[in-house]
């Protein structure tokens, strides 16, 4: 089985075995993370009932769903492709020069293409998803599209700065996928209502897709763009330059302790 370990040049056969966990990983997290959103929130919610305060369901919202990323990351997917699961995160592994152009191409087609995937369950969700048009991320109400940007800028700046402060650490980077349920938590908690916190491009074009729901969409590609280069340049500047990323993967299996795949190079 190839894993995450072969992502320095693994041969041209075995790319599909990395390419498709990608894919079901991020369909997994949107069929997943999103059915969260759409339950705690969707209209008839049997949780706005038990959980009226909807500052307190969207910490439990955020909670749930980092912890839906971290369970990907720990599971036999994240150990074949590192379960990056987010555009973004494979920009910042490939800027960091831990995998190919190639490589780090295919693994944002295929979470786009699993992100999308992963929507047409969400179809299933019938009225209560259509009332939140699927769980889709949008700029909220009362806040302007740039307030939306800046809101996607600094939730994936925490995003990246905190996965590569924890993947920079040989002491600590067994644990991180623990960061994603905290974090998430924090960040939905506080920024939801400007963006509906996505910090992952795949994870808003599926929604939007099968509720053909567009406003703002170009936000969830700018800002976490722009939020993944402030964090690694804020990095560079700072003594946390001066951390190592060995391997292009969020969990460091025992079977690859010390990141034999680290030299890869564009």
């Amino acid at each position: 089985m190839t894993d995450a370990s072969d992502l320095g040049k693994p041969p041209i056969k075995h790319l599909w075995r990395l390419f498709a966990a990608e894919f079901i990983g991020t369909a997994l997290l949107v069929a997943v993370g999103v059915s969260i959103v759409i339950l705690d929130f969707g209209k008839g919610s049997p949780v706005a009932a038990l959980v009226p305060d909807p500052a307190l369901r969207r910490l439990i919202t955020g909670f749930m769903f980092g912890v839906t990323g971290a369970s990907i990351a720990v599971s036999p997917l994240g150990k074949v492709s590192g379960a990056h699961i987010n555009p973004v995160v494979t920009l910042a592994f490939w800027i960091k020069r831990k995998m190919s152009g190639p490589h780090a191409l295919g693994y944002v087609i295929s979470q786009i293409a699993g992100g999308v995937a992963g929507a047409l369950p969400l179809l299933a969700w019938g009225r209560m998803g259509a009332s939140i048009d699927f769980g889709g991320t949008f700029p909220g109400n009362g806040f302007t599209l740039f307030q939306a940007t800046v809101g996607e800028v600094v939730t994936t700046f925490g995003l990246i700065a905190g996965l590569f402060f924890f993947l920079g650490h040989r002491e600590i980077r067994c644990y991180t996928p623990l960061l994603f349920p905290f974090l998430y938590a924090v960040m939905v908690y506080l920024e939801a209502p400007l963006s509906g916190t996505s910090t992952n491009p795949a994870r808003s074009i599926g929604p939007s897709l099968v509720a053909g729901a567009w406003s703002g969409w170009w936000i969830y590609w700018v800002g976490p763009i722009l939020g993944t280069f402030v964090a690694l340049a804020a990095g560079e500047l700072s003594w946390l330059g001066r951390l190592e990323i060995e391997v292009a993967k969020i969990y460091h299996f025992r079977h690859d302790p010390h990141g034999v795949f680290h030299r890869s190079r564009r």
